[in-house]
């Protein structure tokens, strides 16, 4: 699962960016395996925020993930290169995962990806304390 995909980049930034980005060859043409370990990176950033919070892989990915997604995996590719609003739109990014993290902000998901509460949990069963202050007294 991933949350956008080499069509969400083309969609948003136009063919000729991405191709620029990607074209380490030449070959004046998207280099789809540059493109997908930038989608891959992203998806580790934002399953790092998120993994605390819901099961992963999510049932659907919420838009706006896949905006967050886009704007992630841009300012990877352009790697150093990055102009200031590639920059910017990766720090909010980053900022609006922050706030999901602390839950301030929702990314809209149902109940299905909710994290499940464990049926049965654990307990623990010991015996009575042994050595206590009450049993060895003041020493």
């Amino acid at each position: 699962m991933t949350y956008a995909t080499s069509q969400n980049l083309i969609d948003r930034f136009g063919q000729k960016e991405i191709q620029q980005l990607t074209d380490r060859s030449n070959a004046g043409a998207i280099d789809t395996n540059v493109l997908a370990q930038a989608l891959a990176d992203t998806d580790a950033e934002i399953n790092s925020y998120l993994e605390p919070l819901f099961n992963l892989p999510l049932v659907t990915v919420p838009l706006i993930l896949t905006r967050v997604a886009s704007d992630i995996a841009r300012y990877y590719l352009y790697d150093v290169r990055a102009t200031d609003l590639v920059k910017a739109r990766y720090k909010d990014a980053v900022m609006f995962l922050q706030n999901v993290a602390n839950g301030t902000v929702s990314i809209g998901v149902d109940s299905n990806n909710q994290p499940q509460a464990m049926a049965g949990g654990i307990k623990f069963i010991g015996t009575d304390r042994v050595f206590s202050k009450t049993t060895l007294g003041d020493y």
